[in-house]
């Protein structure tokens, strides 16, 4: 009797201990989508900061530049080399170590193995800091154009500036690496949050003191793209400082050690083996970053901040719905796959990218119709004055005609992972970044910054088509079915959103008039919000008289997971 109470108490323990687990999962997903959200708007908000200092003049163009040049390095190696790398061989040494004390032998294979990573990326970081720092002169006048020596000489003083941040973000990236490897996931999504106010507070407090008694309108944005550089170097800094203390309560603090013992570590040396496949992967994507800049930097001054200050709306939109979706379905997705039942893998996809349509499309359409009103309620300031607002719209226009396919891909490349297949997804998005390359390439000089954002949305549309392409090769899914019902759906919510515009446009064309003159929250933000309140009214009328399916979906997946 003893026995059989003993196990069921034991049962009870086991299915209290997983459901806290869960829960503490739930919570830990919960705050990082808070700070997530939180980090993008303050992005957005930085991106104001820019625009009300610097505008799209040639100093804003110089900062864009001189900070996309390390902030590449860091995508393209800390932060991948973290994520792919380090995380998994991190969380293998703990699970051997689980169970011994801090004098054992795992522990201290675990300990050296921390010790020689941050050694490397130290080293590493250290000697590329002072590489891009001497060779700076030679880089920038790949991204600018060279009969303008002032605009050189800032970017690389920028450029110098900035470089450090290099080696600061890939510490931040490290201490990241050991926190979510323990599970501890809040610190490191609160981080950028920090970066971002930082850059702001730095701009508002540095800009004022470094332009004392300087009335040119030029050198006061030069000394404020000064200031934003400083700003992110502290940010960087900060990022850093800011988890060390989460990472010494973890008991997994590091110190150097040689290089010797750093590089012939055999931690080490397997993060450095499964990292290099993915740079590959990695630098595709970067390319076209530097690239599709270097163009912008040589078709004229505001085409690089411009594209800069149109994708980071974009980003804040995709950001809001289409990554959330994604996450959302990629469990359900792979349980189906493991199971087998493909007849529901297949309506869960096809749902799953309707209600994608269901909300880009009038989206899209929305913005078309508001995209002059949205930009100048965002940007509009001294510094970013109506020429501005034109440069930015123009890209504006042609990045947003992308947002469909963009959010597309984010949901159907889950179709693949639940599959356990990293590479289509992977070998779809470097075919469709060379797509974007070319495009670039052809009609930069025909359209200028505008002729750069089509390109991205040919890029992501090639991108899409690849995918189905791609998932035709499992048999299991209904392919055929999943694109007919698609293009069918997309045309329809097309086709309502054009007729929701009309009204809209009407609206929009008499308050803007009526909120002239008013201030820019007034005038932009009034018109902004009214036209998206006769817009939405339209839309939500339309789908309620044709009886739309995918609504009434939506609602239910979205009831489900809140309940659950």
């Amino acid at each position: 009797m003893n026995t059989e109470n003993n196990s069921q108490a034991k049962n009870i323990a086991d299915r209290q201990k997983k459901s806290n687990t869960k829960k503490s999962l739930l919570a830990s997903g919960l705050s990082l989508s808070f700070f997530t959200l939180c980090s993008r708007i303050l992005g957005l908000v930085r991106e104001m900061t820019k625009a009300s200092f610097l505008g799209t003049s040639k100093f804003a163009d110089a900062f864009g530049i001189a900070f996309m040049i390390p902030n590449l390095l860091r995508r393209l190696f800390a932060e991948n080399s973290i994520s792919v790398a380090f995380i998994p061989t991190f969380r293998g040494y703990l699970e051997d170590s689980a169970t011994s004390g801090k004098d054992s032998d795992e522990f201290k294979k675990t300990k050296e193995f921390l010790n020689s990573t941050i050694t490397l990326i130290s080293f590493c970081t250290t000697v590329v800091v002072i590489l891009g720092i001497a060779f700076s002169p030679l880089i920038i006048p790949l991204f600018l154009d060279e009969s303008d020596s002032v605009l050189t000489a800032e970017a690389v003083l920028l450029t110098r500036i900035m470089f450090p941040y290099l080696f600061v973000i890939s510490l931040a990236a490290f201490f990241q690496g050991i926190l979510n490897g323990v599970k501890i996931f809040s610190p490191s999504g609160f981080t950028p949050v920090l970066f971002n106010s930082i850059v702001i507070a730095c701009t508002y407090i540095f800009t004022p003191l470094l332009t004392k008694n300087v009335a040119d309108a030029e050198l006061r944005a030069q000394m404020a793209a000064r200031a934003m550089s400083f700003g992110v170097l502290i940010g960087g800094c900060v990022q850093a400082i800011f988890q060390l203390p989460f990472v010494i309560k973890t008991g997994w603090f590091c110190h150097f050690t040689s290089l010797k013992k750093a590089f012939k570590n055999p931690g080490t040396k397997k993060v450095i083996a499964l990292v290099g496949p993915t740079v590959i992967g990695m630098a595709a994507y970067q390319l076209n970053d530097v690239i599709s800049t270097a163009l912008a930097g040589k078709a004229g001054t505001g085409i690089v901040s411009s594209l800069q200050y149109s994708l980071r709306l974009q980003e804040l939109i995709l950001g809001i719905f289409a990554v959330s979706i994604g996450t959302v379905i990629l469990p359900d997705l792979s349980g189906l796959a493991k199971t087998q039942k493909w007849e529901n893998f297949n309506r869960l996809l096809s749902q799953a990218i309707k209600i994608i349509a269901l909300i880009s499309i009038p989206v899209t359409f929305y913005s078309l119709v508001c995209g002059k009103e949205i930009i100048s309620l965002v940007y509009k300031s001294k510094n970013f004055n109506d020429e501005s607002v034109q440069l930015t719209l123009t890209a504006f226009r042609f990045h947003i005609a992308g947002l469909f396919f963009i959010a597309m891909n984010r949901v159907v490349a889950p179709a693949f992972y639940a599959q356990g297949n990293t590479k289509s997804p992977t070998l779809a998005g470097i075919l469709g970044l060379a797509i974007n390359m070319i495009f670039a390439l052809i009609l930069i000089k025909p359209m200028s910054g505008g002729g750069i954002a089509l390109a991205l949305t040919l890029g992501s549309l090639a991108n899409s088509i690849l995918l189905f392409v791609f998932l035709k090769k499992n048999k299991q899914i209904d392919v055929k079915a999943v694109v007919g019902g698609t293009i069918l759906y997309s045309i329809k919510m097309a086709v309502l959103s054009v007729i929701a515009a009309i009204p809209a446009t009407l609206v929009k064309n008499a308050t803007s008039a009526f909120f002239a003159g008013r201030g820019r929250l007034v005038e932009f933000g009034g018109t902004v919000v009214l036209t998206a309140i006769v817009f939405a009214f339209a839309g939500i009328l339309l789908l309620l008289i044709t009886k739309d399916p995918v609504l009434a979906s939506a609602k239910n997946m979205v009831l489900k997971k809140v309940k659950k």
